[in-house]
């Protein structure tokens, strides 16, 4: 819409800008938050990479490939569910590319070992997502030292389960004791009868006191708590 004209004779007035508030600014992200939102972008990348495997039938095989592993220690070293563990397992057994063998000392442990079939497929899987690792290492310009603080990150997860796992002991420790106290009471002591005074006989019908008439004390056994 166009300014009116002014009036003959008369300076016309300075337009005047009305200053406009600027937008709120947008919540800061604080480092950690953002590296965390970076590790789960990057375990969606390792998802799409065309293995011919998934990174929890990967990190299986390449466990179980180090010489056979039980599936409790499996279970503990993938941070899954054994009921999971053992979903994904069954799965790689049906598919031919692991087997299942029972240990010659104890029939009740089992271990996963891969078979010929299991073995190529790693490889291929190791092919694919070592390529896949390297050109994003390529691009990021600073590849070693990823890879160096990587390994360290590894091991501090590891150092993070063997707490976590040290402390679920002590905890399991310390209700096992709770319970044994809780269940075995300390038996109460008896106090003896207050003999008879000196010059008072004893009626020669009192039956003379032995340890068979005295109260049998036995404390039940503790029940021993679950670990």
């Amino acid at each position: 819409m166009p300014l009116p004209a002014p009036a003959p004779g008369r300076e016309p007035e300075p337009v005047r800008l009305v200053p406009v508030a600027p937008p709120p600014p947008a919540s800061p992200v604080t480092e950690p938050q953002d590296a965390v939102l970076g590790i789960l972008r990057l375990a969606r990348a390792l998802d799409s990479v065309d293995s011919g495997l998934s990174p929890q039938q990967y990190r299986i095989l390449k466990l179980a490939g180090a010489g056979g592993e039980r599936s409790a220690r499996l279970a503990e070293r993938l941070a899954v569910a054994k009921p999971t563990l053992t979903a994904i397992a069954d799965s790689l057994v049906a598919a031919g590319l692991a087997r299942r063998e029972a240990e010659a000392g104890d029939r009740r442990v089992v271990r996963l070992h891969l078979t010929e079939a299991g073995l190529a497929a790693v490889e291929r899987a190791d092919a694919a997502y070592g390529q896949w690792l390297e050109t994003i290492l390529e691009l990021s310009g600073n590849g070693d030292q990823i890879q160096a603080d990587l390994r360290l990150m590894v091991g501090a997860l590891e150092e993070l389960r063997r707490r976590k796992k040290a402390a679920a002991a002590r905890t399991r420790t310390g209700e096992t004791t709770s319970t044994a106290s809780t269940a075995s009471p300390a038996p109460t002591a008896t106090t003896a009868p207050d003999p008879a005074p000196p010059d008072t006989a004893a009626p020669d019908t009192a039956a003379p006191h032995t340890a068979a008439s005295a109260p049998s004390l036995q404390a039940s056994p503790a029940r021993a708590g679950r670990p």
